[in-house]
């Protein structure tokens, strides 16, 4: 067995697992890894402003190819910068690998430069986190970090590198080695029997698409059991996109925040729902004791202790999505149970046609919605879209539309201001070899806008075209939305202005070597969209269309799923 740096292995493990892009900033007591890198010269490497960043880019880049996404830093406060990032990515189950430099083994002990137990700091927000002790040991401890990172509900890991660690040499033929087998939960044959007869003897029966239906690659078996026993189907915010929005069997998003009026009349109306890869989140359910109801639920999970966490099912079944969908559409075909659509689909049809939300306001200042009808009508259906978290969050799913997985990638759990612009560039350099072309938008608010700004740089930088379409009230909008849902043990001054920007935001643009364009009329933001992607595509470069909406516009919200408050006129 030949004798090679131990990095350079590390390297070797990194491409056979289908990794070409890296994000990271090199420091000291990450140098020899970043050597090993230059040396084999086929990953690609971004240099990053700031470590979370880092961890944003990999996480749009894992969402966007389903792969495990990696970001580099050194010692110390590298490490501690990418928790907000590993927290992201373990909230939302999306599987990342964070590699840290440390102070040599030696001087761990005695509190040396930079020399900060990232292992344990990392620990409550990752599936594993290890510090490589021995040489010998890292190659398969990377090995494994995929392996755990990709397994059952897929999450974060982080590898810490001791500086004398990284320096020596190991016995290692890379072409003899390969990705360690990740499994599949298989479902049980009885409770898959039992699933299949609790959904044909339903009247109402909807399917719930989660997070893990696009995780677990499952959105054919999805439609295609939906189809053939003529379901309907909603989906969660991390499930926007398993089902075209415009497919006859979409029923909407249920929720009290990122929902739309018929998903809500169509849950309520429901009486079984199977749940798939759904985490029954809060912000999904409000009240549960409304939520439940009187109605049945199943729930498919690859993990087994999300079933039973919120509420306990009628049935809970342990199974990756896509293996427990094919052994439900094979078992209905072996029965010949197919059926026409009925009375119940003819329903959700009428209400999805009839119980919406107005978006053609004509108003100065803009309203939100209108935004989203523009950009519903300008961008098709192979469009990446990514946005985070805040107001303009809750009205891209209550108004927004997305066609296809992977094309709709919102940061759902943990919120992190700031996501949009290093996942952007994340998503854009994932689709390098197998979309180039495609188009990339942010959905980007005024405050948010803020945090991560200096990402601008990268991707001007390395020539990353990408739109970002910002609605900005002036004003910090949690404060409002805050005092409207009530349930927050703060005071807040709501009569301050506060006028969060502090500066032009086409001029910040301007400064990182970017572009952009303020609207303050509803006609100019069709144009205005047009622009920005001749720009982008002349440019090579992020671009802005700034839109100025309503400082105290608001979402339709509410603590239960029947008790919501519409802020609109309704059509």
């Amino acid at each position: 067995m030949p004798k090679i740096p131990v990095m350079q292995a590390v390297v070797e493990v990194l491409k056979s697992e289908g990794v070409d892009t890296v994000f990271g900033c090199p420091g000291a007591a990450i140098l020899p890894f970043y050597k090993a890198m230059e040396t084999d010269g086929t990953i690609e490497h971004l240099i990053v402003r700031h470590e979370e960043g880092a961890t944003h880019m990999a996480d749009g880049w894992s969402r966007t190819t389903g792969n495990v996404g990696v970001a580099i830093g050194t010692s110390g406060p590298a490490g501690t910068n990418m928790i907000t990032g590993l927290y992201t990515a373990q909230a939302d189950s999306v599987p990342i690998l964070c590699i840290t430099g440390q102070a040599v083994s030696t001087k761990l002990h005695q509190e040396a430069f930079q020399a900060v137990d990232i292992v344990e700091i990392a620990k409550p927000v990752t599936k594993w986190a290890v510090q490589v002790k021995e040489a010998a040991q890292a190659p398969w401890i990377f090995r494994e970090a995929f392996r755990i990172a990709r397994s059952g509900r897929p999450g974060p890991v982080l590898i810490d590198l001791p500086l004398d660690v990284q320096k020596q040499e190991v016995e290692w033929d890379c072409a003899i080695d390969a990705p360690l087998p990740v499994t599949r939960a298989v479902p049980h044959g009885p409770r898959v029997e039992r699933a299949l007869e609790l959904l044909l003897a339903a009247e109402r029966p909807l399917l719930l698409a989660g997070g893990g239906v696009i995780l677990g690659e499952a959105h054919e078996e999805l439609l295609e059991l939906a189809e053939y026993l003529q379901v309907p189907i909603q989906a969660t915010l991390m499930g926007k996109g398993a089902v075209d929005e415009d497919h006859p069997l979409y029923a909407g998003m249920t929720g009290i925040q990122t929902s739309q009026r018929y998903g809500n009349a169509s849950f309520l109306e429901s009486d079984l729902v199977l749940a798939l890869g759904a985490r029954f989140g809060d912000r999904h359910t409000g009240d549960l004791d409304t939520y439940r109801g009187s109605r049945t639920f199943i729930h498919v999970d690859s993990e087994p202790t999300q079933i039973g966490r919120v509420f306990g099912p009628d049935l809970g079944i342990v199974a990756d999505t896509r293996l427990f969908l094919r052994a439900v559409i094979d078992l209905a075909r072996s029965r010949d149970a197919g059926r026409a659509a009925g009375s119940w689909v003819a329903r959700v049809q009428e209400l999805k046609a009839t119980l919406t939300r107005r978006e053609d306001f004509p108003d100065v200042p803009v309203k939100a919605p209108r935004v989203f009808k523009e950009i519903n009508e300008y961008y098709g259906p192979d469009t990446y879209f990514v946005t985070a978290i805040g107001l303009y969050q809750i009205w891209s799913g209550q108004h927004q539309k997305a066609h296809k997985p992977r094309h709709y990638q919102v940061c759902g759990q943990a919120g992190p201001l700031g996501w949009e612009i290093p996942a952007a560039i994340g998503v854009k350099k994932a689709l390098k070899h197998t979309d180039p072309g495609a188009e990339v938008v942010g959905i980007v608010g005024d405050y948010s806008f803020q945090f991560l700004v200096e990402e601008l740089a990268v991707g001007a930088q390395y020539d990353v075209p990408f739109v970002l379409i910002m609605l900005n009230n002036e004003y910090l909008g949690l404060i409002r939305m805050a005092e409207d849902h009530g349930g927050y043990d703060m005071e807040y001054e709501v009569d301050i202005h506060y006028d969060v920007n502090g500066s032009d935001n086409v001029k910040i643009m301007e400064a990182y070597g970017c572009s952009g364009t303020r609207v303050t009329e509803p006609e100019r933001i069709r144009e205005s969209l047009e622009w920005a992607r001749k720009e982008a595509e002349r440019t090579s470069r992020p671009v802005l269309v700034e839109v100025m909406i309503e400082r105290e516009g608001n979402t339709a919200n509410g603590s239960s799923i029947a008790a919501m408050r519409e802020f609109e006129p309704l059509p």
